[in-house]
């Protein structure tokens, strides 16, 4: 059973050639097509890494920026300030939607920031004093969440990209590493048994030819020696009665006339 060892369990027919060539080519095209896929996802990972990285350094930047403006409305306005906010919003002016991003077959969220018009609810914080600096760390704020919203939609895109490009690769190997090299090693366990075949038949069909030839020769042979014996029958009586009046001329021999 060494033999099958790499190779799937099939029997060596024409039929099964033919399956396991068309599969050989299909795995083939499936390699061609995942490896293209795995190429584009590693591009984009790439990518969305070096985006994230970017994304991860400015926020740093405004939060550090946010954390002091926030320090000089609290110095300015005194008191709690985010109990103010709360008290004076009812509704959230900046908002996030998603929406897919198609790459390679794989459907990426991306999630996107706004601002509702129309709603201002937070417009008479800081009324009295420090209207400024309210303004000021409002706006401030309003970039870093638009950061941390990109930075979302990039990280959930990174771990999705990461689990996919995973798979992608794994069944590119299965298909170079395992199923190819066993299709192709099938292709040539089928090929050796079918000229196999063909040797063991073309020597069964010489032995019968021989044989046929040998039969022949001997029915031609024993046609011939029938044939022999029948004209030896046929022309037996004739020839001794012509020796036997060969010798009676011989002993009756007429005596020489003298005039």
């Amino acid at each position: 059973m060494s033999g099958a060892v790499g190779r799937e369990a099939v029997f060596p027919t024409r039929q099964s050639l033919g399956l396991m060539k068309s599969k050989l080519k299909g795995a083939e095209t499936g390699h061609s097509l995942l490896k293209r896929k795995s190429e584009a996802l590693t591009k984009r990972f790439r990518e969305i890494t070096r985006r994230i990285d970017e994304a991860k350094r400015k926020m740093g930047r405004v939060m550090q920026i946010a954390a002091f403006s926030l320090a000089e409305v609290t110095y300015a306005v005194g008191g709690d300030i985010g109990y103010q906010v709360q008290e004076s919003a009812k509704q959230a002016r900046f908002r996030v939607r998603t929406k897919q991003e198609n790459v390679s077959g794989v459907f990426l969220p991306q999630f996107e920031s706004y601002t509702a018009e129309g709603i201002n609810d937070f417009g008479l914080t800081g009324l009295g004093k420090g209207g400024q600096q309210v303004q000021r760390c409002r706006e401030t704020y309003a970039r870093a969440v638009e950061t941390l919203v990109e930075l979302a939609s990039l990280q959930t895109a990174f771990v999705i990209l990461d689990e996919v490009i995973k798979v992608v690769n794994r069944r590119v190997n299965a298909i170079e590493h395992v199923i190819i090299p066993r299709t192709e090693n099938t292709i040539k366990y089928i090929n050796s048994e079918l000229d196999e075949l063909d040797r063991e038949e073309f020597y069964r069909l010489k032995k019968v030819s021989n044989k046929k030839q040998r039969d022949t020769a001997a029915q031609d042979a024993e046609i011939l020696g029938k044939r022999e014996q029948e004209a030896g029958k046929a022309a037996g009586p004739g020839a001794q009665a012509t020796t036997h009046a060969a010798d009676i001329l011989g002993e009756h021999q007429d005596q020489d006339v003298i005039f």
